[in-house]
This record gives C-alpha cells, structure tokens and sequence, in this order.
C-alpha cells in the first residue's frame, strides 16, 4: 500500500520509543527453524534500524527488508550488509517465495487494509515450525488520533480532509488476532497488550511525534497549501497541548500496542 509523505529523519526523531516494541516482541519468539541460516522477512523495514536487529538476534540469518517507500529503502540500504538486503514490496501483496523461519512486522499492518486476510499465504510461506509475528499500534482511540480526526471533520477543514485518515477499525482486538491466529492452525499462539508511557522530550513533542506517522496524510493533502497546511498545525498543535500537557521531565504520552507470536506447526 503506497502511503504519502514517509520521512525517514522525521520517524527516527523517536527512534528509541519506536523500537522498544520491537525488542519485546523479539523476546517472545523462540528458536527458528532453517539451522544457523534461517530465512527471514521483515515486513515494512522503514528506515532498516529495526531490522539490523534480527540480525543482533539471529547473526547467521539471511533477512531482507521489505518497503514500499522510496524514501525509507533509500535510508534501509545504506544499513545494509552481506546477510542483510532490503527490497520493495507491497505488504498487501507479497507472498513468500521460499519458506521461511520468521516472517515479522512492527507497526506495519495498521496502513494494511485487510492485513488479516494476508495471515493465510504467510503461515503457507513459513517452514514448518516457523513464526509470523507483529505489533501493531491499539491507540486510535487516544487523544491524539480522536483530537485530529475532529480536526478533519471540522466545518473548517471538511471539504478538504474529511475521510482522510484511518479510523479505530484498522486493527483488531487482542482476542480477535489470538481466535484468527489459532483457527489457522498454529501449534502455539501468544498474543499481549501493553500501554507504553513514553516520556517525549522538547517543544510540542507529541505534536513533533504525530508528525512522523499519522498526520502524514495530512500534510501530504495541504502540501500545496503552505498557510492552510500551518493553520492546522496550529490547531492541533494547541488541542495536544490541552491533551498532552507538559511537566517537568517531559510530556507523557501513552501509547497502547498489541503483540502477536504465532508458531506454525512442525509438521
């Protein structure tokens, strides 16, 4: 699925806060099969920093990296390495062409319209024993996406941005994945939440954090309109600082995600 306006220096501004959910997702998968070489996918590698990871994790995997943004796969392959190799793809079409051990993706599916649908041809693609695992954001229905949401449906802004962004619906719950994942026939299913407190450091941070994932499309859609384009980011800029207020170590921002680790069978 093609997405406006992903900027790689912009989604690393948080880079730490964007990883940590990665890494616990990493500590539930368990060993892969494929010997010292398994195969491994990385679905919606972005800028590559999360997939250097795997290879931390699995040193003799052979992994690519999978995007389709122009911008991001520029950024990932300047990570690259001789068992590290990132390639364009769409999430919403790729199939494996050989088995795999683990097919992973963080915070990628919720711009996946349908991405459960894909847990078929993956779990196909996977070796017996392998894994598909994914976090994904379970935060639409936080202030910051309510608050810019409205924002688009105001009078003001309507005609310009009204149906614009995704809604709380892109993902589903915790138990919804865990019945899916099963009933497909994964041998060991393990599915969790966690509301991250992230503590955003400088000026207008959630605003600065918003800036890098979800009010993309919104400013990709005023991009030609450089007053109308700041007069909106003022608003919302003044809505998140009611939401969000900031104290004297930063401002809070919870951040609820939803995790998943299915095991296929071994044989």
């Amino acid at each position: 699925m093609s997405e406006p306006g992903w900027d790689p220096g912009q989604y690393l501004h948080h880079a730490a806060h964007r990883a940590r959910p990665f890494l616990d997702l990493l500590a539930r998968i368990g060993d892969l099969p494929g010997g010292p070489r398994p195969r491994i996918a990385d679905l919606g590698c972005g800028p590559g920093n999360v997939t250097l990871l795997l290879a931390a994790r699995w040193p003799g995997a052979r992994i690519t990296g999978y995007d389709n943004s122009p911008p991001m796969l520029a950024e990932a392959r300047s990570r690259a390495t001789p068992t590290v190799d990132f390639a364009e793809a769409d999430a919403a079409l790729w199939t494996p062409a050989e088995p795999h051990g683990l097919i992973v993706s963080n915070a990628l599916l919720q711009w996946v319209p349908g991405h459960a649908d894909r847990f078929p041809a993956w779990l196909d693609g996977l070796a017996p024993g392998g894994t598909l695992a994914f976090q994904v954001p379970g935060n639409f229905t936080a202030p910051s996406h309510v608050l810019l949401r409205g924002l688009t449906e105001s009078p003001r802004w309507r005609g310009r941005l009204a149906g614009l962004l995704r809604h709380d619906d892109v993902v589903l719950e915790p138990a919804a994945y865990h019945d899916l994942l099963a009933a497909a026939g994964c041998t060991r299913v393990d599915v969790w939440e966690t509301t991250y407190l992230q503590v955003l450091h400088g000026e207008d941070a959630v605003l600065d954090w918003t800036a890098g994932t979800s009010l993309r499309p919104v400013l990709a859609a005023l991009a030609d309109d450089p007053d109308a384009r700041d007069a909106f980011l003022v608003a919302y800029r003044d809505l998140l600082r009611t939401a969000y207020p900031q104290g004297r170590n930063g401002t809070v921002f919870p951040f609820r995600r939803i995790f998943a680790v299915a095991r296929k069978s071994d044989g």
